[in-house]
């Protein structure tokens, strides 16, 4: 009879703390509601990025400098990280797998005909935080991208891309924090 009522009821409570508490942390326990949450944070693989691996940790450095809910950090040795960069002889572009995940090719194309290098990153990865391309643009717009010309060499966000991108990365950051489940006691 024990086992028969008990059961249940404990392994209700374990789905529960399961669902709680499972899965990627976005707060620290005990932090008061109030305390803003830490930032997510991005890894990215530069290692094949070739001659262009200055270029691309100053532009990680620049969404780090202009955003406050997510972070790009080289990834550390044998980790997975979430944005692979790769040099190659095409146009630059990036392939978005989620929000935050994916792929940047540094194209020596846009390189070679006069294209900055800085701007170049940025842009490729504030694809993989969310945004479109916005062409035709002036140059005080990141996502213009090469419509903004050659003579362009701005790799700032402007306040709508960095709203956009802390918007993106917000929402996941916001999801209302789990509560402990409450204790129940049984007397026999």
């Amino acid at each position: 009879m024990y086992s028969r009522t008990y059961v249940p009821v404990l392994a209700a409570g374990l789905t529960a703390a399961v669902t709680l508490f499972g899965g990627p942390a976005h707060a620290r326990a005990g932090a008061p509601a109030d305390q803003p949450l830490a930032a997510r944070v991005v890894t990215y693989d530069a290692g094949a990025s070739a001659e262009f691996r200055a270029a691309v940790d100053r532009g990680a450095a620049i969404w780090n400098e202009s955003v406050d809910n997510v972070e790009l950090r080289p990834a550390a040795a044998g980790q997975r990280a979430n944005i692979r960069v790769l040099a190659d002889n095409g146009w630059p572009r990036a392939l978005t797998t989620s929000l935050g995940n994916g792929t940047v090719y540094i194209g020596r194309q846009a390189v070679n005909e006069g294209y900055d290098t800085v701007r170049i990153s940025a842009h490729e990865l504030g694809h993989i935080l969310g945004l479109p391309d916005r062409k035709p643009g002036p140059c005080t717009s990141l996502m213009s991208g090469s419509s903004a010309g050659v003579p362009c060499t701005n790799p700032y966000p402007n306040a709508a891309e960095k709203a956009e991108v802390e918007d993106n990365f917000g929402a996941a950051l916001a999801r209302p924090r789990a509560t402990a489940p409450r204790q129940v006691t049984t007397v026999d």
